[in-house]
């Protein structure tokens, strides 16, 4: 493993005059984050214990333990007392309201039910390339779906997807699915949504929205922008979504 530091700082000076120190147990994040991007750990997969990651990395086991720490605070693995560290999953239900932030505002959880509407093909107008991406024309998935709680229409989205990873998505196909949306991304087309960010402002209801959401054209939505990542912070959702906020509230701890 000092072998491998060594090169890498090497390669660094090639490139740079002021290489930048990494420390060791960052570089064995990168080594482990660098197997599950390439798919040799799948979701929900049992990783090696530490001290067979510390023997195969020729480092301690304190050094894979931090490293691994920091990928189970970013929710990338998930340790199971008594089992093991895995491979977080989508079809883990803890794991839905982690990019959902939408709770009732009377409390407690409501059951949820994706219905598409749509599903097309285009190509990707400036916008669309910019936020995922891609070259200007290059082929994009348009999904339309609406969200209930509770058999409430209370989240409408327009998603944008990649066409070369997402070319083969269908009505059928999302009608037929059980799961959420990003469970059939990763158990569909292994593409795992890893963090998100989102932008947030108020809008007034349009007659489409307030037709889909059952409410009042000029009701106050809230507009709610966001770029789903996979490993390697690559681009691989861009969706707008409004969300009807009369008997629901978007939620976000913080600290």
């Amino acid at each position: 493993m000092q072998k491998y530091v060594q090169i890498q700082r090497m390669q660094k000076s090639a490139v740079s005059p002021a290489p930048t120190f990494s420390p060791l147990y960052r570089q064995i994040k990168a080594l482990l984050v660098q197997r599950l991007e390439s798919g040799e750990w799948h979701p929900g997969d049992v990783i090696p214990s530490e001290s067979e990651l510390a023997n195969q990395f020729m480092v301690s086991q304190g050094t894979v333990r931090k490293a691994i720490d920091e990928l189970a605070a970013e929710n990338l693995l998930i340790r199971r007392q008594g089992k093991g560290t895995f491979v977080a999953t989508h079809d883990d239900p803890r794991a839905f309201f982690r990019f959902l932030r939408l709770v009732p505002l009377a409390g407690g959880i409501q059951q949820t039910k994706s219905i598409p509407l749509e599903c097309w093909r285009a190509k990707a107008g400036p916008e669309a390339a910019r936020m995922l991406g891609l070259k200007v024309s290059d082929p994009i998935t348009i999904v339309r779906r609406v969200l209930h709680f509770a058999d409430k229409p209370v989240v409408v989205d327009e998603i944008y997807l990649p066409g070369e990873i997402f070319g083969d998505v269908t009505l059928e196909m999302l009608r037929d699915y059980k799961g959420s949306l990003y469970s059939f991304f990763e158990n569909r087309f292994g593409i795992r949504m890893v963090r998100a960010e989102e932008r947030l402002r108020a809008v007034s209801a349009d007659r489409n929205s307030a037709e889909l959401l059952q409410v009042e054209e000029g009701s106050p939505l809230l507009s709610v922008e966001r770029i789903s990542f996979s490993y390697a912070d690559k681009p691989v959702e861009w969706r707008r979504g409004l969300y009807s906020t009369r008997d629901h509230c978007y939620f976000n701890e913080l600290g």
